[in-house]
């Protein structure tokens, strides 16, 4: 008979199941189904580069890894490689995962105060050098940020995008200040930041920023969590953008040019507030200036976009977006102890002007919040979605 003053030994813990996902389970749940995004997590960490983005921004193989002319098994995957499924910000329970690698805990969704992701403080700032202001979107924050940790020696290069004559965006690598300051500015088109990554690590870099939708912002902490290391640390710094979809670069001909007569080359700048604001080249009207009403821009939504829950880039370090009252100032939402670190210096340095966001523009926190909310419906949790129950991750359903 045991002595009752005996503790019991614990039970063993649970062994970890082993991750055997790869490339076949990707296309089935997350490419055929069309919840993705493009973001480019997996080619950056395929260890083969046998991923590409097609013109749709949708991984794909290329041909010679496709295994019996079927383009959705992967031979190297059929020998064991995990790692694109382990880098993907939309497969199996990608929010909770992402969630408790930054803040050791996930998002509380009954908490009216978390329905835009973990965070810190709400802040509006904007940057106090009128070169980069005027320049930059909404007080220039990003472009300010960016050019701190450069010169300061914190990243080595920024992954961000940058637009030609004829609008097209496209990501790639800055290294200087004036990198920084030739990529400013909003584009509503997508631009796969990540597919830069190479090119920054050919070039030596190995501390890097990365600039993206909440998408891609994801990428990095799920990376980390899921072992796929190598890469995930390299992205020293996460700057996630507020975003409720992108559109294809069919509505820069099919919209603009059919409907407004509006050419490429007319446009320099982009926002949006509430319409499509458009910025012209001299000599296209009086003002120099259009408003788009956004339902017209609806039809080109990205397939992506469409089931995206993610508005606010709940896995960045900063989110950032220029909602609210203050076209010259940016909404960040500050969410890890290295973001609000940063902005301290910045603001302790006098490069940056703080303030309070619920304080100075509650209606802005009222909109994050709201646009937080409606992107979360979005997310597919039903066979009829098109994806299955069980992969469905906990935390998505709609607060």
């Amino acid at each position: 008979m045991n002595n009752p003053t005996t503790p019991t030994p614990p039970s063993a813990a649970p062994k970890k199941e082993r991750w055997k996902a790869n490339w076949s389970q990707l296309w089935e749940e997350v490419v055929d189904t069309e919840i993705c995004t493009g973001c480019s997590g997996c080619i950056v960490a395929c260890p083969k580069n046998v991923l590409t983005l097609d013109d749709g921004w949708h991984p794909a193989l290329h041909r010679d890894a496709w295994h019996e002319s079927d383009p959705s098994t992967c031979t190297h995957g059929e020998r064991g490689c995990t790692l694109c499924t382990r880098a993907c910000p939309r497969f199996r329970a990608w929010e909770p995962q992402a969630d408790i690698h930054l803040h050791g805990r996930q998002r509380n969704p009954d908490a009216p105060e978390e329905v835009a992701g973990i965070y810190k403080s709400l802040l509006l700032l904007n940057a106090t050098d009128p070169n980069i202001t005027r320049q930059g979107q909404d007080g220039g924050f990003v472009s300010a940020l960016l050019i701190y940790c450069l010169e300061r020696g914190y990243i080595d290069a920024a992954l961000v995008s940058y637009v030609d004559d004829e609008w097209n965006a496209r990501p790639g690598v800055a290294w200087t200040r004036d990198d920084v300051l030739r990529a400013a500015g909003s584009r509503y088109t997508y631009s796969s930041n990540l597919a830069a990554y190479a090119e920054a690590i050919e070039e030596g870099a190995e501390k890097i920023a990365l600039v993206g939708m909440g998408c891609q912002s994801s990428v990095a902490p799920i990376m980390m969590e899921r072992g796929v290391r190598k890469a995930g640390k390299r992205i020293a710094l996460n700057i996630g953008l507020l975003c409720s979809k992108t559109f294809s670069e069919d509505f820069l001909d099919g919209l603009l040019l059919d409907r407004y007569g509006l050419e490429r080359r007319d446009i320099t700048r982009m926002d949006i507030k509430g319409v499509l604001q458009l910025q012209l080249r001299e000599g296209i009207n009086e003002e120099n200036y259009l408003e788009v009403p956004l339902k017209e821009c609806h039809a080109f939504t990205r397939l992506g976009c469409t089931t995206c829950p993610d508005f606010s880039a709940e896995h960045a370090d900063i989110s950032v977006g220029g909602i609210g009252g203050f076209d010259n100032r940016s909404l960040a939402v500050v969410r890890t102890d290295y973001g609000a670190q940063l902005i301290d210096e910045m603001v302790r340095a006098e490069l940056l002007e703080m303030a309070d966001a619920f304080a100075d523009d509650p209606k802005a926190v009222k909109l994050l919040n709201i646009l937080s909310k409606g992107s979360r419906k979005r997310w597919p949790v039903s066979v009829e979605s098109g994806r299955p129950e069980e992969h469905a991750a906990p935390g998505l359903l709609p607060s």
